[in-house]
């Protein structure tokens, strides 16, 4: 469970770093707003340092 969450939280703040350079740094070619892209990222940056924050003080050694 411990490497779970933590493989979680660094795809979730990884991927979520990813999409936010992808909102940034491409031009609107498709049909998802680039200001999509960044709230995602936004959301998933968060969602992923939350439990890797959670990981840190319940594994704390």
């Amino acid at each position: 469970m411990k490497k779970v969450q933590l493989l979680l939280a660094v795809s979730l703040c990884g991927f979520g770093c990813v999409l936010l350079a992808c909102g940034f740094l491409c031009p609107p070619m498709g049909e998802i707003h680039h200001s999509l892209l960044i709230a995602f990222g936004e959301i998933l940056t968060f969602s992923g340092s939350l439990i890797g924050i959670d990981y840190k003080y319940r594994y704390k050694e």
